[in-house]
């Protein structure tokens, strides 16, 4: 250890681990990257043992997982400087176990060190690791930096620690990430407003509240403008098959016979471009109902009877973000053969190829 890291000033605040936790769920909102870890409560382990050893950058302390899967109930109590140094040291001797109830068991240290560090805390711009040891090194290597360590000071409270979390966001969090938790914040603060959706056409519909209308507004608005030539929405409906939207007589034109029954989508669009129109099936997401192979199954039967060619018929499940419990819990059920798309990230596209479709590695790239 340096001399910097052992000098009285360098010890953090004194902070427990519900605090810790709190201020990571203001930190990191929802719609940032890997939110889940970030703000899991091992997220706040994590970053409570930092503080609590003192591995911030530039002290020359740095924290490994042991001090995190070692740590116990009694000893996280352990406030003094004193004690938090002891810990810090003996944490990494061979056999030490402190007393009290562990927070973990060993086998944690992979998801520590793989998931709540370095695919999240890391990648969010709060924590730096040394680069100066090899990889298979066993010695402590993660610090948090600095500006993100003082937002966890308990005497920060109130519209400066707001000011505080804002100014870490805008410097630490890329442009792409800020915009992802912009839009997820505009769903949540319209609250019971509702939405007005403009078509394509120039025609309007107002949506209940609720974030699967903030979603069909995104597919209507932005996905159909950015991958659709020539689009048009030939039905929009909301939860319970409440039809807001059908143009029949631009169904019927193209042979197509819009039925409202069970396996009506929430969404049908069609891109007018070619000679052969493309039919676009949406299931919106909130909570459940992605496009699942049975409902694609029953879609494709309607097409097949009006005569639709099957390479001119697709089917998109849509979720607000990548990071969002829905599509956590639903995407195995989603359709091969299927796009995803993310209100968050408008300009991607998640592609499930069916398999036999490619014989390859170079003809999906």
């Amino acid at each position: 250890m340096s001399s910097t890291g052992d000098s009285p000033d360098s010890m953090p605040p004194y902070v427990n681990r519900d605090v810790v936790a709190g201020r990571l769920q203001m930190i990191f909102p929802q719609g940032s990257r890997n939110r889940t870890y970030c703000v899991r409560e091992m997220a706040a382990s994590t970053v409570f043992a930092m503080l609590y050893i003192g591995a911030i950058e530039a002290t020359g302390v740095y924290l490994a997982p042991k001090h995190i899967y070692r740590m116990t109930v009694d000893q996280a109590l352990s406030a003094t400087v004193e004690e938090r140094r002891r810990y810090r040291d003996a944490a990494l001797r061979p056999g030490f176990s402190p007393a009290g109830t562990r927070w973990y068991a060993d086998n944690t240290r992979e998801p520590i060190r793989d998931e709540t560090l370095r695919e999240g805390l890391v990648q969010a711009g709060a924590v730096v690791l040394r680069l100066d040891l090899p990889t298979t090194s066993s010695k402590p290597r993660y610090a948090l930096r600095s500006e993100f360590a003082a937002l966890f000071d308990p005497r920060l409270t109130g519209e400066a620690l707001e000011d505080a979390i804002e100014q870490f966001q805008h410097h630490a969090l890329s442009k792409g990430a800020l915009a992802r938790v912009a839009i997820v914040r505009h769903g949540a603060a319209r609250g019971g407003l509702g939405y007005l959706v403009a078509f394509p056409n120039g025609e309007t519909r107002q949506l209940s509240p609720g974030v699967s209308s903030a979603i069909a507004k995104a597919v209507v608005e932005v996905f159909a403008t950015r991958f659709l030539v020539d689009p048009a929405v030939l039905s929009l409906s909301e939860s319970g098959n409440k039809v807001v939207a059908r143009d029949e007589k631009l169904a019927a034109s193209i042979g197509l016979t819009i039925e409202v029954d069970k396996n009506l989508p929430d969404i049908i669009l069609v891109d007018l471009a070619r000679n052969e129109p493309l039919l676009i099936f949406v299931e919106v997401v909130a909570t459940d109902g992605p496009m699942t192979e049975r409902r694609r199954d029953a879609l494709l039967a309607q097409t097949d009877a009006a005569g639709f060619d099957r390479s001119r018929v697709a089917f998109v499940t849509a979720y607000d973000d990548r990071e969002a419990v829905a599509f956590r819990r639903t995407i195995g059920a989603v359709a091969w053969g299927s796009f995803v798309w993310f209100a968050s990230e408008p300009e991607n596209l998640l592609v499930l190829r069916s398999g036999g479709a490619a014989k390859c590695l170079d003809e999906l790239l």
